[in-house]
């Protein structure tokens, strides 16, 4: 085989990726399947699109090898096929935020109050939070906890805060994460937890940007 042809091969393989990557519904499937197994119908219904074209951009990613299924009864459940996968998204989504000043301005357009986002660093929060000197709190659901969460986080669903607000300590600073930057279980948490006068703020890691950091989680 020639040089050229070789090197062209080569380079059509790795572009398999890029191609599998370069549709944004892909890329938000690549991150909720970062939180754990999911049905086909749990994926269209987070994407709110419908279930044909949820499998279409499913078998995209499969085909790149960058997703798995099994069949489990009538329904197709579909997952990461490796941790690295999680890093690709997590990678991917640094490097949009480093270099395109369009996301840089919508990340600062979610977070409209600076002072939610927390500001202590990880491995400090990792310290506190072992001694008890402040509570995360995992609003994503109870699945998604089970599958894999932070170090000392406590699970508290965003759609259960409300009725569960006497778990909470008001003593001390509360720090609640969802999936990732992108993610507003979070933010919707904190400003719950804000108006009910505890001292909330988001943490913007996932469990994506944990392990990508080479920290520990607590996984099932």
């Amino acid at each position: 085989m020639e040089k050229r042809t070789l090197k062209d091969l080569l380079y059509e393989q790795v572009a398999r990726i890029g191609k599998a990557v370069s549709s944004p519904k892909r890329l938000e499937l690549l991150e909720l399947l970062a939180q754990g197994e999911k049905t086909v119908e749990t994926l269209a219904a987070e994407l709110s699109v419908d279930i044909k074209l949820t499998s279409a951009h499913l078998k995209a990613l499969r085909e790149a090898h960058l997703v798995a299924s099994r069949r489990e009864g009538k329904y197709v459940v579909y997952r990461l096929a490796a941790p690295d996968v999680a890093g690709l998204w997590v990678t991917l989504r640094q490097v949009a935020e480093a270099h395109l000043a369009e996301l840089r301005l919508t990340l600062e357009q979610m977070v409209a109050a600076p002072d939610r986002l927390a500001a202590v660093g990880r491995e400090e929060l990792l310290e506190q939070a072992r001694r008890g000197e402040l509570v995360v709190i995992d609003v994503r659901p109870v699945d998604e906890y089970a599958t894999a969460h932070l170090p000392h986080a406590r699970s508290l669903p965003v759609a259960e805060i409300e009725q569960r607000l006497d778990e909470l300590p008001r003593d001390k600073e509360i720090l609640a994460y969802c999936r990732g930057p992108f993610c507003l279980f979070a933010d919707e948490a904190v400003a719950l937890l804000q108006a009910r006068g505890y001292r909330a703020r988001k943490l913007s890691d996932g469990v994506s940007e944990w392990q990508a950091a080479g920290l520990p989680v607590v996984a099932a």
